[in-house]
Formats: structure tokens, C-alpha cells, sequence
């Protein structure tokens, strides 16, 4: 059986979960494994997984109420033992200096481009891949 890897989504908007699903696909490259999805909602469903582990990369969306994905990305940032990296998906360009204030790994805009957000996603995973092997 092949590895998977397990990515983290979170976003109060099924409809951005559900572009991010989309967009990674079952395989964002050709060279990372399948992927599989863990979706939270709200903060404390974040960090329970984050607690379980297991998580090779986490999106978090920029957009999400009351707790926006680039306060939770510097949150995690500081205390997950390990932290996996973070895509942030972000309102507009002009927003990518909070992803680095938020200590994200990386940063798309919405609404996802496929392209981009595999290509961003598949890049993180073969860094924590390699770190991980």
C-alpha cells in the first residue's frame, strides 16, 4: 500500500475546502504521494488534529471568521511542537506581507487557481517529506 500524506484544510467556507480538495486533487504531483484531507471549521478542531498529529501540511484560510487563518498560522507557529507547514490562502496580493508576519510557508490567493495551489502544495509536501524520510 502506497503512503499518503495528510493535509489539513481549514476554512468556515465548505466552498473554499471544497477548491482546495479540487485544486490539490487525489495527487498534487507526480512525485509527492496521494494526498488525504483532514477539513476543520473552527480553531479548536484545528488544534485537536494538530494535537492527534500526523499532519504533513495544513492550509489555513487567510478569510476565516472569528479566527482568521494568519492569526491561527502564527498561533500554531509558536506552539506546535514540530509544526507542519502552512500554505495560507490569502484575499489579495497585496496581503502576502501578513503571510510573513504570520510565519507562513508559503501564500496563494483566492479564489484558488489549481495551478498555483498544487504547485505551492506540492512543494511544501516534498519538503516535509524529505525532512521526515
Amino acid at each position: 500500500m502506497q503512503p499518503t500524506a495528510t493535509v489539513l484544510v481549514y476554512s468556515d467556507d465548505a466552498n473554499v475546502r471544497e477548491q482546495v480538495r479540487l485544486a490539490a486533487g487525489r495527487r498534487p504531483a507526480a512525485d509527492v504521494p496521494p494526498v488525504e484531507f483532514v477539513e476543520c471549521a473552527t480553531l479548536p478542531a484545528v488544534l485537536a488534529a494538530l494535537d492527534r498529529g500526523g499532519i504533513d501540511v495544513c492550509v489555513l484560510d487567510g478569510e476565516t471568521a472569528p479566527m482568521g487563518g494568519m492569526g491561527v498560522c502564527r498561533q500554531i507557529k509558536d506552539e506546535v511542537f514540530h509544526c507542519p507547514p502552512v500554505l495560507l490562502l490569502i484575499g489579495r496580493p497585496q496581503d502576502a506581507w501578513l503571510a510573513t508576519w504570520s510565519r507562513a510557508d508559503a501564500a496563494v490567493t483566492l479564489p484558488v487557481e489549481p495551478v498555483e495551489f498544487a504547485d505551492a502544495l506540492a512543494a511544501l509536501l516534498r519538503g516535509r517529506l524529505s525532512v521526515d524520510a
